[in-house]
């Protein structure tokens, strides 16, 4: 008899790749993680690992359990799903990621609501970008994402996942009040060609979409300063080191000496939280949807 949770095991190094990144999706140690495996090959009768360099790979018979052993746990991820909606009780654990300014902007409000309402339900949350709180959820490390896209630029969803949008979240520029173009109702991103712009990580989906922007239109950014929290871009702002797109959510309260200015093109990002289908029905994921579209329904 194959085991469930050394299945779960071999699952997460199919999907991680490595004995380090199962361990860390699965909460445990890297040897607890070779332990598990070595008792699988003892049940299976045959070898799933094979050395790889330093680290390891599937073999053939390794990948073809693998790929059993995801569809086995998502029938089990439906079984529970149904089990909890039968019984009708939001309990047990829930795990949950956002990007900074929604973990900031949403979590407070919808994570003390969840608490207050249902006793039974521990909650774990963290901050993540987007990209890697959709990998999160579809790895199965966490049950929903609050993510986001831009009005110009979606981010493709993997297939199995269900999402429901939160709010449309307007995105401003701001700038130091000395500005040339301080004062103005609304301005071109065109305008800002010559400035030094703070923006995010390189790579991150937020400064991707900016760059993708401003050379839509013709203009090679100048980036001075780069920051992964408003807040931190904002302060920066206000010394006046440059400019930054200042979404509403998360930018409260904004620092003295900076002001904002709404784009003609009204640019504005998609925020929406996400979770696997095959745990669609279990209340706890209704009730923390319900949560934080309560949250969002106060941002202004």
């Amino acid at each position: 008899m194959l085991n469930l949770e050394r299945l779960r095991t071999l699952d997460a190094l199919a999907r991680h790749g490595s004995v380090s990144g199962a361990a860390a999706g699965l909460h445990i140690t890297t040897s607890a993680v070779s332990q598990q495996m070595a008792k699988l090959e003892r049940e299976a009768g045959q070898r799933l690992l094979a050395k790889n360099g330093r680290g390891v790979r599937l073999t053939d018979a390794g990948r073809l359990l693998a790929e059993h052993a995801a569809r086995i746990l998502s029938q089990v991820e439906l079984a529970q799903a149904d089990l909890e909606a039968q019984r009708g009780q939001v309990a047990g654990e829930l795990r949950l990621s956002a990007f900074p300014t929604a973990a900031r902007g949403l979590f407070p409000a919808a994570l003390a609501a969840l608490r207050a309402e249902h006793c039974a339900l521990r909650i774990r949350s963290c901050e993540l970008e987007p990209e890697r709180g959709v990998n999160g959820v579809v790895r199965g490390d966490l049950d929903l994402a609050v993510v986001l896209d831009w009005y110009n630029k979606p981010m493709p969803l993997p297939d199995g996942l269900v999402k429901a949008p939160l709010l449309d979240d307007p995105a401003d520029v701001a700038l130091p009040v000395g500005h040339r173009l301080a004062g103005r109702d609304e301005v071109d991103l065109a305008e800002f060609a010559e400035d030094e712009w703070i923006t995010w990580g390189e790579g991150e989906f937020c400064h991707e979409w900016l760059m993708f922007t401003l050379r839509s239109k013709g203009i090679e950014p100048i980036i001075g300063h780069r920051a992964a929290e408003t807040h931190t871009q904002l302060g920066l702002v206000a010394a006046g080191l440059g400019v930054c797109i200042a979404p509403l959510l998360g930018r409260h309260p904004m620092p003295d000496g900076v002001v904002t200015a709404p784009l003609r093109q009204r640019a504005r990002r998609h925020v929406y939280v996400v979770w696997r289908a095959d745990a669609d029905r279990r209340p706890s994921i209704r009730a923390a949807v319900e949560a934080l579209r309560a949250a969002a329904g106060e941002v202004g």
